[in-house]
């Protein structure tokens, strides 16, 4: 007893889940019940996942469970109807991306509890076909012409007129809404609801239905309606404009400008919640804007308008025709129209009878390409389709379901070829990558051309020795002959010194001898009055015989041809060494492109 205590409690607390979330939200704060009843709707529409859900994904659930096939007065268990609204979620996330996946037991279990308390107020565990199609038909995503056209073909007859009976029961289900969000007083049912709506007793055909449900304003007791799908187009909607009451900088949703006080605007919010300030009053006409438009373009709008160069508006939904031709329902396919009106793509929505549907809608030019591309689809079916089904009864869909399933396996064949398709492409260019890029196995294979590398390159090796062994020959050579130049100068003006007349010499010129140099003195120090011999003690035969003679200028140019003699050496070395890397380069271009294998020629030396 204590368990089923705690279950059946849990259950109230998962029915009242959805209503308690509303009314955190604070929506009673909106001073007008229209606005009200909209965001009611909208967060149930939003918390249920429906919005995401568009009205042909719908009416292809529909058919999917088989409801087409039920009465409009068959009833349906809480079971079953949790099947239904199963398979539509996991269809949705089937096709969003792996990164917005909804969470689909929450969802069901939300939808599921809100309807059973919508529509299931005596707790008799059952609701009816028509129940259920018109609240999700009406609560789920998509435009809201799409929305009125499926509606019509479940309340008209096989001529394409509305009954009055089926959309006064349409009414009674769909103003049940309202009534859930505690907005019964403002838009409950009432007997004369649908003379609120016709009020003349005429035939009502599909134009005429789509004009009053979608005129502005539409009828009194349907004005939340056109007005909950403005909320879901105007939510991401900025407006740099501060609003006149809360000083906020910018607007998000609707902007209300009023008509009497200048430059007076007020953000959603403020509007809602009956907000003024200064010489506004709330009984002032305030217009509604949804977009925002720069003064540059309002003023180019007005220029056009006053040329004439304005386009006239387009009407608010398609202008369908007013016979009716034969219907189609989405579970089959039809006879395809006469050859004259094949060019045309016409779209016919189910019913909830297996008979012929009520009435047809047709997809003209002007709709987005996805309806054109769903009409196309259908018309080429029923064109392929179509001896058979004149050969069969009306009655007989046999052959209808063998068409579809065959198109439907050969959509699934060619899906599969292109995938194996895709496959032996990706396959292709990663072989086409490895053959471009020779790898050390395939070098492997050439063993004489990986010794002749080798020899290459430690032949390279051993001239880079021998170069930085003579760079280092070279600059020490350097520094000694510019440790003789200076030797050289000092000696040069000891002697005009010395020619001069001058008895002493002047203790600066033994300074020279004392300059650190990398050639090493055997004497034991340098004085102010040593000889040139001591200072040049250690350095060839050839320096000394120089000074000795006297002739400085011919120890310099020796020295001098002996530095460009090692320069012409580095630079023939130079050369060879350069040599050598372009024959050991262009054999390793010749190892990976497979060209000609030849010997390669090395340079003597």
């Amino acid at each position: 007893m204590i368990e089923e205590g705690s279950k059946r409690g849990k259950a109230m607390v998962e029915k009242r889940q959805l209503f308690m979330e509303m009314r955190a939200q604070n929506f009673d704060v909106i001073r007008l019940s229209t606005y009200r009843t909209a965001c009611k709707l909208r967060f149930v529409q939003k918390r249920c996942n429906l919005h995401l859900v568009d009205v042909w994904n719908m009416i292809e659930a529909f058919r999917d469970n088989g409801l087409n096939t039920l009465d409009h007065n068959a009833e349906i268990n809480v079971s079953r109807l949790e099947t239904i609204l199963s398979s539509i979620y996991y269809q949705l996330n089937k096709r969003l991306p792996t990164t917005h996946q909804i969470n689909v037991d929450q969802s069901i279990g939300l939808l599921l509890n809100f309807m059973v308390a919508t529509y299931d107020s005596e707790s008799h565990g059952k609701l009816t076909v028509f129940s259920m199609k018109a609240m999700l038909a009406t609560m789920c995503g998509g435009k809201i012409v799409d929305k009125l056209r499926y509606i019509f073909s479940q309340i008209s007859d096989s001529s394409g007129v509305m009954m009055f009976a089926k959309f006064d029961q349409f009414l009674r289900e769909v103003l049940k809404l309202p009534t859930a969000v505690f907005e019964g007083p403002s838009f409950g049912y009432t007997e004369h609801s649908v003379r609120t709506c016709f009020p003349q007793q005429k035939k009502i055909m599909l134009n005429t239905f789509l004009d009053v449900l979608m005129a502005d304003p539409p009828p009194q007791c349907l004005v939340w309606l056109p007005l909950m799908h403005r909320l879901a187009n105007v939510e991401n909607v900025f407006h740099p404009v501060e609003c006149s009451y809360c000083r906020s900088e910018s607007m998000m949703g609707f902007r209300y400008r009023c008509q009497q006080c200048h430059g007076y605007q007020l953000c959603q919010s403020c509007f809602w919640r009956g907000h003024a300030n200064g010489p506004h009053s709330n009984q002032h006409q305030m217009k509604e804007h949804s977009s925002w438009k720069s003064p540059a373009k309002k003023l180019s709008h007005a220029i056009s308008k006053s040329l004439g160069c304005v386009p006239i508006g387009e009407p608010p939904h398609p202008v369908f025709p007013e016979q009716a031709e034969r219907p189609q329902e989405l579970t089959h396919t039809v006879q395809p129209k006469p050859a004259a009106n094949n060019m045309n793509d016409t779209m016919l929505m189910s019913s909830g009878a297996p008979t012929p549907t009520k009435s047809v809608l047709e997809s003209p030019s002007r709709l987005d390409e996805e309806h054109r591309l769903i009409a196309r689809y259908a018309a080429r079916l029923a064109a392929e389709a179509g001896n058979s089904t004149q050969q069969c009864p009306p009655t007989d869909l046999s052959f209808n379901f063998d068409a579809n399933k065959q198109q439907r396996q050969l959509i699934a064949e060619l899906e599969n070829k292109n995938r194996e398709i895709l496959q032996e492409i990706q396959r292709l260019r990663l072989e086409h990558e490895q053959a471009s890029q020779p790898t050390p196995e395939k070098a492997q294979q050439n063993p004489t051309l990986l010794t002749e590398l080798r020899l290459l390159r430690h032949r390279k090796d051993e001239l880079e020795r021998r170069m930085s062994a003579l760079q280092e020959s070279r600059r020490e050579l350097m520094v000694q002959l510019e440790g003789l130049m200076r030797l050289l100068k000092d000696e040069e003006q000891k002697q005009a010194s010395q020619s001069g007349g001058s008895p002493h010499s002047s203790p600066s010129h033994g300074a020279g001898c004392s300059m650190p140099m990398p050639i090493r003195s055997t004497s034991a120090g340098s004085t102010p009055t040593h000889t040139p011999q001591d200072c040049l003690a250690g350095v060839g035969g050839d320096v000394l015989e120089a000074f000795a003679q006297g002739v400085p200028r011919n120890l310099r140019n020796d020295l001098l041809v002996a530095a460009d003699s090692i320069t012409n050496t580095m630079s023939s070395l130079v050369k060879e060494l350069h040599s050598v890397d372009d024959v050991a380069d262009e054999e390793e271009t010749n190892m990976r492109n497979g060209g000609d294998r030849g010997t390669a020629r090395v340079p003597k030396h």
